[in-house]
């Protein structure tokens, strides 16, 4: 039986990059997806992939920074299918970047609120309904940034991601009693439209890669499969984790 048969998965960020491939591969292991981000066209060439394929799957495309979208995409998910057993809060952003003094608090309060604030939306609306699963996962996407290791220029971004590992602690805390797994999955370098505008040239990626102790970056599915991961069954005693899948950034001093 294929991993996530019968269940229903929500997954945000999925226009690109590891939300698209993540919600592909759900859909390919046997979950019903409902996908989530601000570009309708490229949600319905995701759906429309995922049909071919024979998977099933419903886009509803909005802005994760508005709570009523996130108490949306899980009426679909419940309406539709009958129920939430995965949630995947994979949508954000590098938001404002360079030298603290020249940061504006509009560009601070605009990074925290893509990426923190709607975790913590996606959060409070798809809790009760992954309490009504036998196999509730929540499931974050965090960053080694600010956990294993600063970089100058990011510090909204760092800021923002290290509060999604503080906030999915507490939540693992929280709900491990009541059979809820809560985990984050940090990525490293990965080639995706966010990361080639970090690596946007070929200096810049071959310091990128170099940075890595495989000395490459990631492409989208092999992100995908970590979270697969956390999604499954095979991650029945995985709770509270922040999961680094990022190549060996951390621990890479050549």
């Amino acid at each position: 039986m294929s991993r996530l048969e019968n269940r229903v998965a929500i997954i945000t960020g999925a226009s690109s990059g590891i939300g698209y491939a993540a919600a592909k591969l759900f859909a390919q292991e046997g979950a019903k997806v409902v996908v989530g981000a601000r570009r309708q066209q490229e949600l319905d060439k995701l759906i429309e992939e995922i049909r071919v394929s024979g998977g099933q799957g419903i886009a509803v495309a909005g802005d994760v920074t508005d709570e009523s979208y996130a108490e949306a995409l899980v009426e679909v998910a419940t309406g539709t299918y009958g129920k939430l057993d995965i949630a995947f809060n994979n949508a954000g952003t590098l938001g404002a970047m360079g030298d603290t003094p020249t940061l504006t608090k509009d560009g601070w309060h605009e990074t925290i609120n893509t990426n923190l604030t709607s975790a913590f939306l996606g959060a409070k609306h798809q809790i009760p309904a992954l309490l009504n699963s036998d196999h509730g996962s929540l499931i974050f996407t965090s960053t080694f940034v600010g956990h294993t290791i600063g970089m100058p220029g990011m510090a909204p971004y760092a800021a923002s991601k290290a509060g999604i590992n503080g906030m999915m602690q507490c939540l693992a805390a929280e709900y491990g009693p009541k059979g809820l797994r809560v985990n984050s999955l940090l990525p490293g370098g990965t080639d995706t439209p966010m990361g080639r505008s970090v690596a946007s040239n070929e200096e810049m990626e071959e310091f990128v890669k170099s940075l890595h102790g495989l000395k490459r970056i990631a492409n989208p599915e092999e992100i995908a499969a970590a979270a697969l991961f956390l999604a499954s069954d095979d991650a029945s005693f995985v709770t509270g984790t922040a999961m680094l899948v990022e190549g060996g950034v951390s621990i890479n001093k050549t």
